[in-house]
This record gives structure tokens, sequence and C-alpha cells, in this order.
């Protein structure tokens, strides 16, 4: 857990950096950092989902985790968490909400939170998530900067997220391959570029629903393994 709790710690040193020089930073510079990032965040997307070796095993996942998603209304879910913390503020705006969903998204989805995490649990090499941190902690002082204090919260979601694919990732060691790790990865790198997508405002994509796809290709490789040993 040391790398997760370093990864938060990270975001939210990063934050309050972030809201510091947020007041000397003018607005067009703002907007123009924010859409710097946005196509960062579409270029590790890109880099991450073009790992796939499965194309139709992503598309599948991706279609069948969106529907599932759409079922459990977890974009919903997630803003009405982002507004129940907007609640617990001064703010009225949503942009408490917004900051929060959105950063949540960008450090949770990533190949590297769900490699590194599962490095963590498998072999307790933390480096991968110590990179992420450095990564986030820079990334969340161009958030904050542009976002709002509402970023801050995300370090906790990162440490809940991160925190459970670790525990589950030493728990189910037997079971995890190196395919399915890159399978799963692809898929978080194709969110990712969907994330993009909506800082860029091309188009709103609903990635909170989306995010079942991520849990799938361990379903489809554990009946695989489970038919081949039949």
């Amino acid at each position: 857990m040391l790398g997760t709790v370093v990864n938060a710690l990270a975001i939210a040193a990063g934050t309050a950096l972030g809201l510091i020089l947020k007041s000397g930073i003018r607005e067009n510079y703002r907007e123009t950092i924010m859409n710097a990032i946005a196509l960062s965040v579409l270029l590790i997307g890109m880099m991450g989902a073009i790992k796939t070796n499965d194309l139709l095993l992503l598309i599948f996942c991706l279609a069948i985790g969106s529907i599932i998603g759409e079922a459990l209304k977890i974009e919903d879910r997630l803003a009405g968490l982002g507004r129940l913390i907007e609640s617990k503020t001064s703010s009225t705006d949503g942009s408490v909400a917004k900051a929060f969903v959105t950063a949540s998204l960008v450090f949770c989805v990533g190949s590297m939170a769900i490699v590194g995490s599962i490095e963590s649990g498998l072999t307790g090499n933390h480096q991968t998530l110590f990179a992420k941190s450095v990564l986030d902690g820079i990334c969340s002082i161009f958030l904050s900067s542009t976002l709002g204090f509402g970023v801050v919260f995300s370090a906790a979601a990162v440490f809940v997220y991160q925190g459970i694919l670790t525990l589950l990732a030493s728990s189910l060691k037997a079971f995890l391959t190196d395919e399915m790790i890159r399978e799963i990865s692809a898929i978080g790198g194709v969110l990712i570029m969907a994330i993009g997508f909506n800082m860029l405002k091309i188009k709103k994509i609903k990635v909170g629903n989306m995010l079942p796809a991520i849990l799938l290709p361990f379903l489809y490789y554990f009946i695989k393994k489970a038919v081949g040993m039949a």
C-alpha cells in the first residue's frame, strides 16, 4: 500500500500548490494549460490502447461493460458523490463535483494505476506507482489551477481504488497473467482517451459508465483457463 499512499499524498500536495499558483495565472493561460493537459491525456490513452493483442476482446469488453455501467448508472453515482462533497463545502456552482469526477477518472483508469497497483500487490514493487505519483502530482497542479480545489478529493478516490486493486492482486496471484494485465491496461487506455475528448469538449462521453469494461478481461481469461482445465 506504500505506493498508493505516496500517490494520494502527491495529488494532495500538487492540488495545494496549484491553488496557490491559481490566482497568478490569467484565464486565457489556464484555458491553454487545460487544453495541453487534455491533449497529453489523449496521447497517454492512445499509447495504452494500442498495446492490445486482442482487438475483438477489447471491443466486446467495452460494449458489454458500457451496458453494465449504464444499467448501474455509475456516471450519475459519481456525479452524485461529487455533489455530496460539494454540499459540504461553500461552493454551489458545480465546480467541485466536476473537478472531483474529472480528476478521479484521470488518475484512476490509466494503465499505470492498474499495472502499478497489481505490481505492488504481487511483488511489493512500488516503482511504477512512485513514478505515477510524480506525474499525478504535476498534473494535479495544473488541474487544480484550472478546475479548483475539488481536485484534492480525487486523492481519496485514488487511495480507495488503487488500494483495492493492490489487495485483490495480492489475493489473486494465481489467476493474474501478463496477457490479462495487458488487455485490462489497453481498455484503461481507451477510457483515458475518452476523458481527453471530454476535457477538450469534443464530445461528452460517459466514461464512468464504461468502467466495468476494465474488469471483464479478468472474467474472460478466468473462464478461458477454467474451460481449458476442464
